[in-house]
């Protein structure tokens, strides 16, 4: 049997990548090993940059109905308030962070695939693939010990932290510093003097402790545990949990009811290549995050948006893969390592040992959150709206001293506007004003351009904005050369399809 594009692993990275595939036109097929989604409980944020891209997806609203709004976070160190920052203030149409079991966003995620007549294929696992340069050979058992051999023009392994996909392959992990275990639950709480609309950080000398709050009043408890280099810790019982949120909280808190208790030895890695021939990564198959960043899964579903329409361009003939394809490791490699650097000086002033140190880290964070841009500096990188592809191959220019965004920046979605990459065909967009110039290039490329202007962000100015609504070129209008240039460059090596 064959198909466009073999998707192995049906988290939520696989589900929004086959989703993304099957809405651009893409044949695809999505296995999972397991006979049903898992019901640990994983991954709760989806932050607002992720919900943007969702948005074009077409799933967002439900997703954004059936989660809990969180719009602010705070910070205690010492037992005295640090920092607030405010996510209601970023420029974004979900100015909040959304908290949802992961379990139950697979379960949306599933139905959105299935408004695409495409089923996960449960209980079916990866036996082998062979990649011959031109097609990926893959062998699947199905449940009960049959076999099938599949051939597919593309592999994508999302498969987790365990990818066999990664594996077989042979590309290992890099390591990062940070090694440490942590403890996770989902419980009610009582005395927790802050609105459910709000998350909370206690920074404690002895670790930290975090309430993430859900819906229905149940609250995410993490805190970490020393670094060591040992086995995984065990799940502690309820009444360890009671004893930490006593110990680092600030009293009077009590912790009831937990619906599940679990706990994780971590180390952050990352894939040095994303990409092996035809065969591709994503999500925990390509990098593993430290849960209290709450940053992994929407790392993961922002690798789906980024590589399926690519992967969609070339599949159909409209473009050329080198450039293309190539692209996709340079930017979620470096967008992970960024994360991975965010997380981890955050996580280390967290858990700063030592009095002295203490007092200086928290003299110095008062101050900083005292001041307003730091504040909405903070609430951008958490959110992701700051996010971009500054080195990106794909920036047609680095010219950055137009006004607006520039290349490899987000575009801001804008009021009444349809999200850049909606509907059923990747398109570019042009943000400008009418020009003869201008309208030769939506009639030359009107294959891969939207065919509607948008505004544009400034007089006498023309952005191209991908379509996942991150900016390619800014260019002075009437020189439209630059753009035409571009986009002739993707379309070198494409192989039309009949």
């Amino acid at each position: 049997m064959s198909t466009d594009v073999l998707i192995v692993g049906a988290g939520p990275v696989g589900l929004v990548m086959a989703a993304e595939l099957a809405r651009y036109g893409v044949k695809v097929r999505i296995v999972e090993k397991t006979a049903h989604g898992s019901n640990q409980p994983k991954a709760l944020f989806l932050w607002s940059r992720t919900l943007e891209l969702l948005d074009r997806a077409g799933c967002g609203a439900a997703l954004v109905a059936a989660g809990h709004k969180v719009t602010a976070g705070s910070i205690i160190a010492g037992n005295k308030p640090m920092g607030r920052v405010d996510f209601s203030e970023v420029k974004s149409p979900h100015p909040y962070a959304l908290t949802q079991p992961q379990a139950e966003t697979e379960h949306l995620l599933e139905a959105h695939l299935a408004s695409f007549n495409v089923k996960v294929e449960h209980g079916v696992e990866l036996v082998s693939f062979t990649d011959s340069g031109t097609t990926v050979s893959t062998r699947l058992r199905h449940p009960g010990g049959a076999e099938e051999t599949v051939e597919s023009q593309w592999l994508i392994g999302c498969d987790g932290g365990n990818s066999k996909v990664r594996e077989t392959l042979g590309i290992a992990f890099t390591d990062h510093e940070l090694k440490s275990g942590w403890i996770l639950a989902d419980v009610h709480l009582s005395g927790l003097n802050f609105p459910p609309t709000e998350l909370v950080s206690y920074w404690h000398e002895n670790g930290f402790l975090g309430f993430f709050p859900r819906a229905e009043g149940l609250y995410r408890v993490i805190a970490d545990l020393p670094l060591s280099e040992d086995q995984s810790p065990t799940p502690p019982s309820l009444q360890e949990i009671q004893h930490i949120v006593d110990t680092r909280g600030p009293g009077g808190i009590t912790v009831s009811s937990p619906t599940a208790i679990s706990a994780f030895h971590i180390n952050e890695r990352n894939v040095r290549k994303y990409q092996s021939g035809r065969v591709f990564l994503a999500g925990d198959a390509a990098h593993l995050h430290n849960p209290a960043g709450g940053q992994g899964m929407n790392m993961g579903i922002h690798d789906a948006v980024n590589l399926a329409w690519k992967l969609a361009l070339v599949i159909r003939g409209l473009c050329g893969p080198d450039r293309l394809l190539a692209s996709y490791n340079t930017e979620r490699h470096g967008a992970t390592n960024q994360v991975f650097a965010n997380v981890g000086r955050l996580t280390a002033v967290s858990i700063m040992k030592g009095q002295l140190a203490q007092a200086t880290r928290n003299a110095f964070g008062s101050v900083i959150f005292g001041l307003a841009p730091a504040r909405r500096a903070i609430a951008d990188t958490l959110t992701e709206v700051s996010m971009g592809y500054e080195h990106s191959p794909l920036n047609g220019s680095e010219d950055r001293s137009f006004p607006g965004p520039g290349p490899g920046e987000r575009m801001p979605p804008r009021d009444g506007e349809t999200p850049y990459g909606s509907g059923d065909t990747p398109r570019f967009a042009l943000c400008a004003d009418p020009s003869a110039e201008v309208n030769e290039l939506l009639e030359t490329y009107a294959h891969l351009l939207e065919p509607q202007l948008r505004p544009p962000f400034g007089r006498r100015c023309i952005w191209l904005v991908r379509p996942d609504g991150y900016v390619s070129i800014v260019a002075l209008d009437p020189d439209t050369k630059v753009i035409a240039t571009f986009l002739d460059s993707l379309e070198k090596g494409a192989v039309k399809v009949a």
